[in-house]
């Protein structure tokens, strides 16, 4: 791209195929050269620390630290650019308040659109009105409302599942189900809508097919082998394997780490 400095972006999204998709779109507009991206937003601040970085693409819901904490953690320097698959009230908030976004699935177009945005900022005074408008956009989307209810649909009926009641979500056979202290209920949505759907603050991906509701985890236990499961506080006394990429975010969200 002649006359014009390429944009070194950072991508950090857990979700290693958005993570691909987003990386591929970036290349093929020719205006931006990818200086690292992470699926660890932990790792992920460690690299923008240690190099130089125009834009930062950020996912928000995330385990171990949301997008939101990623920014706050942030050094000065790099712009944020949101990856979000919030609803369309969440996108408004983008809107009203300046700051770029990208909803999933990310489209071309709006990708050209947030890079010139990004690119008007660059040439611009300073980043202060940037950052002002992401705490604004943060404070907003804290308040936004996640679900409350899961729907389970039935042959002739959609069951309403209050989410305190599941002890976690989980995907099997191609299908995703919430499971309560009693049941199981299949549910439309994936795994990957729902973790972006439900609070953050409550629900936490401990392998690659569950989330967890925190609020039913009893006990953490290590097998001989050193592999972590957590116990549930089920009448069956449940047990859920988490893997080991997991562990870190899962210790530090109990405050054991």
């Amino acid at each position: 791209m002649s006359g014009r400095a390429l944009l070194r972006a950072f991508l950090i999204d857990d979700e290693p195929l958005a993570l691909q998709r987003l990386a591929r779109l970036l290349e093929a507009t020719g205006r931006v050269e990818i200086v690292g991206r992470a699926t660890n937003p932990v790792d992920g601040l460690a690299a923008v620390a240690a190099k130089p970085v125009d834009v930062l693409f950020l996912d928000i819901h995330m385990p171990g630290l949301s997008g939101f904490q990623v920014v706050e953690r942030v050094p000065p320097g790099p712009m944020v650019v949101f990856t979000t698959a919030h609803d369309e009230h969440a996108v408004r908030a983008f809107e009203v308040n300046a700051v770029d976004y990208l909803l999933k699935p990310v489209e071309r177009k709006r990708l050209d659109d947030a890079l010139d945005r990004v690119a008007a900022r660059r040439a611009g005074p300073g980043d202060d009105g940037v950052r002002e408008a992401l705490g604004r956009l943060a404070q907003h989307l804290r308040a936004a409302p996640f679900l409350d209810h899961l729907a389970a649909r039935m042959r002739d009926r959609v069951q309403l599942i209050p989410v305190q009641e599941v002890t976690h979500v989980l995907a099997k056979d191609r299908a995703t189900y919430a499971v309560t202290a009693s049941t199981q209920h299949m549910l439309d949505a994936t795994l990957a809508e729902l973790e972006r759907r439900l609070d953050p603050q409550r629900f936490l991906r401990i392998n690659r097919g569950i989330l967890v509701n925190l609020a039913w985890v009893a006990e953490l236990r290590a097998d001989p082998d050193g592999r972590l499961a957590v116990r549930l506080k089920d009448a069956a006394r449940s047990e859920l394997a988490v893997s080991r990429d997991r562990v870190r975010p899962l210790k530090e969200r109990l405050g054991l780490a």
